[in-house]
């Protein structure tokens, strides 16, 4: 080919390539930006949800795993309130997980999580040994099911606002790749309220809150601050799975779950989630896309 049509293909060529990048780069834009994943094509959706969890904890069982700011809990999709009942219709996330997973550390670890209490003397300093290298443990919350979420539950602070149906990953090398706490058939189910619980004894009631309200300067992004999800009257599953071989998965899983206190009965268990909940018109979260 000659030199000049050569050229001439490859800046066209080049040009295509920007073009297909751009296109495919496209996404919502300035105080739009956290709702990139909001199905904001469908026209069914009002609205666009974005929520980023940066403290609180879960308490499952005997266990407890801090939420922080260095690991964020992300929930997002859009939904739409019926005007005649005010029932909400939630709607998942589009290219990304509605919830996103996110590995939380553990505290104590595998030499924290599993109970060596059937191990006496030299067996304990072996599985000490054994673990001290790879010893941390970190728990990953994923969906198991089909969430809920409630806007009008969420402003008044009364009944469920988010419904999450869970599973926990707990990974560490010596658990192997499928040690869970809950499933899609028994899922950790918690139903979050920025209003107050009603739970089993030994927990007591507490309460969540709806946060300080704000909007941006073009008043087109609402977003609570410091709202506060809460839920102290759930049940956990015991943990399966965890290990590799089977006589060696039974008694892991078997020591998992003694030492964490699985399965647990609702009103053992509690989970507090604080952070940001922002909400948007699709309609102009569309509109920002560039």
């Amino acid at each position: 080919m000659p030199l000049r049509p050569l050229v001439a293909a490859m800046v066209m060529a080049g040009a295509l390539g920007v073009s297909v990048s751009s296109a495919s780069a496209a996404a919502p834009t300035g105080d739009f930006t956290n709702f990139k994943y909001c199905p904001y094509t469908n026209v069914a959706v009002d609205s666009c949800l974005y929520s980023k969890v940066t403290s609180g904890s879960f308490k499952l069982g005997n266990a407890s795993v801090p939420i922080t700011a260095a690991t964020p809990i992300v929930f997002q999709g859009g939904f739409t309130v019926d005007p005649n009942t005010f029932l909400t219709t939630f709607y998942p996330a589009v290219g990304a997980d509605t919830l996103v997973k996110q590995a939380i550390k553990v505290p104590g670890g595998l030499i924290g999580l599993v109970d060596t209490g059937g191990f006496s003397g030299l067996l304990i300093s072996l599985f000490n040994a054994a673990v001290a290298s790879v010893n941390d443990v970190y728990a990953t919350a994923e969906l198991a099911g089909t969430p809920k979420f409630d806007y009008i539950n969420f402003v008044v602070g009364s009944g469920t606002t988010l419904e999450l149906p869970l599973r926990i990953h707990l990974t560490n090398p010596f658990l192997g790749s499928n040690c869970y706490i809950g499933s899609s058939s028994t899922p950790v189910r918690l139903k979050l309220t920025t209003g107050t619980t009603a739970p089993p004894l030994p927990n007591t009631p507490i309460t969540g809150d709806v946060g300080t309200i704000t909007q941006n300067s073009g008043a087109t992004v609402t977003t609570s601050n410091g709202a506060k999800l809460v839920d102290n009257a759930f049940s956990v599953p015991a943990a399966s799975n965890c290990g590799y071989l089977l006589p060696d998965m039974l008694v892991i899983t078997f020591a998992v779950n003694l030492k964490e206190g699985l399965p647990a009965v609702a009103g053992k268990n509690t989970a507090i989630m604080q952070g940001l909940v922002s909400n948007a018109v699709r309609g102009d979260v569309q509109a920002s896309v560039h």
